[in-house]
């Protein structure tokens, strides 16, 4: 529980977690010690490590660079059973809630598990919505799921609730890297309005005035990703974390 307790004592001190997802398939591995840095010094809370589809092969190597150049939580963000390794401190234990495919929701799962406790990863239960952001994405093609639709906050409300009486920790909502449209400010709301647990937001915020209004409707945690993979947006990353951390004073 020591990773999932630091996040909520990020959440309880700065008013929100800010987390960036590397997707080794998109930074190359030499690149990571410079991009990790820079990171860790404009205010990043820890990392999200994984895709839905990674080619990299090797995920292990690829866990030891970020964990040599930080001490920052590096957290699994599994897209297959094969992410897992003993080198990450912690792994999403996702559930597409979203979808029925119950590959998604539990099969994997059950293969993932044995090898999560082998390994000593503290698993971090979370409940994936997938919403309708203007394009399919890759993880409502991988995950053969249909995303809530846009307009259907109430739908994905009840969905989290759901989440949340099966004793999940947090839930996701994902519009999908790149998405054209990001979760609906209106669709946050309504979630963290009848959740007590903390509510994850990614895919497609590109500026650090849209995190700050995800926070604003009750967002816990914010993910960014592919915005940062364009090396020209890296002096973005610190207005990011200010934006984020909406208890802190904005440092000059």
């Amino acid at each position: 529980m020591k990773i999932y307790n630091y996040l909520l004592n990020i959440i309880e001190t700065k008013g929100a977690v800010f987390l960036v997802l590397i997707d080794p398939d998109k930074i190359n591995r030499s690149e990571l010690p410079a991009f990790i840095y820079n990171c860790e010094k404009s205010g990043v809370d820890a990392f999200l490590i994984g895709g839905s589809l990674i080619l990299e092969n090797d995920f292990e190597l690829y866990l030891e660079t970020v964990k040599t150049a930080t001490n920052l939580p590096a957290i699994i963000f599994p897209g297959a059973v094969t992410q897992v390794t003993k080198l990450a401190d912690a792994i999403l234990f996702i559930s597409v809630i979203s979808g029925r495919n119950p590959e998604h929701l539990i099969g994997r799962h059950v293969l993932s598990a044995p090898l999560i406790k082998k390994c000593g990863l503290e698993p971090i239960s979370t409940g994936y919505i997938i919403v309708e952001s203007g394009q399919r994405t890759t993880a409502e093609y991988m995950s053969g799921s249909l995303p809530v639709p846009r307009k259907k906050s109430e739908i994905a409300a009840a969905t989290a609730l759901a989440a949340e009486y099966f004793g999940m920790k947090f839930v996701y909502l994902e519009a999908g890297s790149g998405a054209e449209l990001t979760v609906p400010f209106e669709m946050v709301k309504a979630v963290s309005s009848v959740c007590s647990i903390p509510i994850i937001v990614g895919g497609g915020i590109k500026d650090p005035n849209t995190a700050r209004e995800m926070v604003n409707n009750g967002a816990k945690v914010i993910v960014v990703g592919n915005f940062f993979e364009n090396k020209t947006n890296h002096n973005l990353i610190k207005l990011f974390a200010d934006a984020v951390h909406i208890k802190l004073p904005v440092s000059v």
